[in-house]
């Protein structure tokens, strides 16, 4: 799914929503920040295999949809932090459910695998 679907007024709401949150990384990185603020580094330490560039790929795209801000502090060293917005925390409480359903799924999935 392209990123011009996320502003797309043409395509239903779901697919919006959907196109925000695209990629292998932004929903855990909506889940580790609805804990609270996080550094790069924090955030990079928690999901191993997630390299820099894609972390800072993923950051800046989900600061462009409004679902995280991005804290610069003027000290040396310099020291960003990211949290989450508003409107991210609204897109976090949606996805509960679907968080929801996937784990059923999951549970179904065991479920089926044991019955073999």
């Amino acid at each position: 799914m392209t990123r011009s679907r996320a502003q797309d007024p043409n395509v239903c709401g779901v697919t919006a929503a959907i196109a925000v949150i695209d990629g292998k990384w932004k929903t855990s990185l909506l889940w580790l920040l609805e804990s609270g603020p996080h550094r790069p580094a924090e955030l990079r330490r928690r999901l191993p295999g997630l390299s820099e560039k894609v972390l800072t790929q993923a950051l800046r795209e989900m600061e462009e949809d409004g679902l995280v801000h991005r804290e610069v502090y003027d000290v040396l060293p310099p020291k960003t932090v990211y949290t989450l917005t508003g409107f991210g925390r609204d897109l976090s409480e949606a996805l509960g459910p679907v968080s929801d359903w996937g784990h059923r799924r999951l549970e179904r999935l065991r479920e089926r695998g044991a019955a073999s």
